[in-house]
């Protein structure tokens, strides 16, 4: 999986950088239902920044009220020194790339891209030259001519995406901008994003549903749910390290294990995990008290597994039959039941392997992690 972030661009862990857009203590309710529920954030100059969550988490609702379609109850949101709130959606510094992308089936993708420009009254010599270098830069110039209708899905997205830069905003919100698109499309058009975004340099913030999509492209996340910001990071922080069980079951695939602290040490910890059939040995200390009630989760990928005749290593491992399998080509997943019924997900790149090593479905195998493997999380 690509992480889009650079590790030289990381202005949130400089003290000196300034936000460019700050959001404070934002709420939104609608009769009884709170939508967003004391949101604050810092987002900085150059992002690639993610609002992830489910449906009804309040994301949409949070970037509708930075581009001024909704009003927080409470709350302030400002580009650099601008309060937002009190200006309208048309005078606001920025601008939205809508999920329908909402082009004028009846114009070029010339003039669909000039039509912003147009209604400011900009002079036609500067249009024409703004359009011009906007149609390059997303490799849309021999199509200028053409209707909406004489375009791939890929291509009007891209047209969407420069009819939003050519005003040259300082913010660029992206609402679901790729979910029309096919699952290859949408894949090739991620790193087509990406790298207009770098090229451009204008901060993008985008919602999306789509998990792979978000740690694709941003440079950081932050993840929502039932109207609370519940972490924010770079992917690879919130995939590694999440802070609690949603996360951990929203950012990718996760197994659970649940039991009280046995021991507890600087530099590693064992919890009683039944489900497991014993004691799991955690690479670090824990935090909590003895008998504190643990929460472990173990990425499917970290899981390795094997024959009963091959040698195993990890410290932590168990037998286990394995119950279903899928050959994906580039991975095989297994899902395997341990002793105590509980069922796991194992997945394991594609080798090569013989015949003779290959695991087949209602095999007893061997699976087993490393310490280090283990992630606690909050409840």
């Amino acid at each position: 999986m690509l992480f889009a972030s650079n590790d030289r661009f990381q202005p949130w862990l400089d003290p000196t950088a300034t936000p460019q857009l700050r959001i404070e203590n934002v709420v939104k309710t609608f009769d009884d239902f709170t939508a967003v529920d004391d949101v604050s954030l810092d987002i900085y100059r150059g992002e690639f920044f993610s609002l992830l969550g489910g449906s009804g988490c309040g994301k949409t609702t949070l970037l509708r009220m930075m581009a001024g379609f909704a009003t927080p109850d409470k709350g302030r949101i400002f580009i650099e020194d601008t309060d937002l709130v009190p200006l309208p959606p048309y005078e606001r510094p920025l601008n939205m790339m809508f999920q329908s992308y909402a082009l004028f089936p009846h114009m070029s993708v010339e003039k669909n891209i000039a039509f912003g420009l147009k209604r400011d009254g900009m002079a036609k010599d500067e249009i024409a030259e703004r359009v011009a270098k906007v149609l390059d830069l997303v490799q849309l110039s021999s199509f200028a001519a053409r209707k909406p209708s004489q375009l791939s899905g890929g291509q009007r997205q891209r047209v969407a995406l420069a009819r939003s830069l050519v005003k040259r905003p300082k913010v660029l919100l992206l609402d679901e901008p790729l979910s029309a698109l096919d699952k290859k499309l949408r894949e090739a058009t991620q790193y087509e994003l990406v790298t207009i975004q770098q090229q451009v340099g204008i901060t993008f913030i985008m919602v999306t549903h789509d998990q792979e999509e978000a740690m694709t492209m941003s440079t950081r996340i932050a993840v929502m749910d039932k109207g609370k910001l519940v972490q924010l990071g770079t992917p690879a922080e919130i995939y590694e390290y999440p802070q609690n069980r949603f996360v951990a079951g929203f950012i990718g695939s996760v197994n659970m294990f649940e039991g009280p602290l046995r021991e507890n040490h600087a530099d590693y910890a064992v919890v009683d995990c039944p489900d497991w059939g014993g004691p799991i040995e955690v690479g670090r200390g824990i935090g909590y008290g003895l008998g504190h009630l643990t929460t472990l989760a173990i990425r499917p990928e970290k899981i390795q597994i094997a024959k009963l005749d091959q040698p195993f290593a990890p410290a932590n491992r168990a037998t286990a039959r394995v119950k279903d399998m899928a050959y994906l080509g580039n991975s095989y997943v297994y899902h395997v039941v341990l002793e105590s019924g509980q069922v796991l997900k194992v997945t394991t790149p594609n080798m090569g392997l013989t015949p003779e090593q290959q695991i087949s479905r209602d095999e007893d195998v061997q699976i087993g992690w490393d310490p280090a493997a283990c992630i606690v999380v909050e409840p």
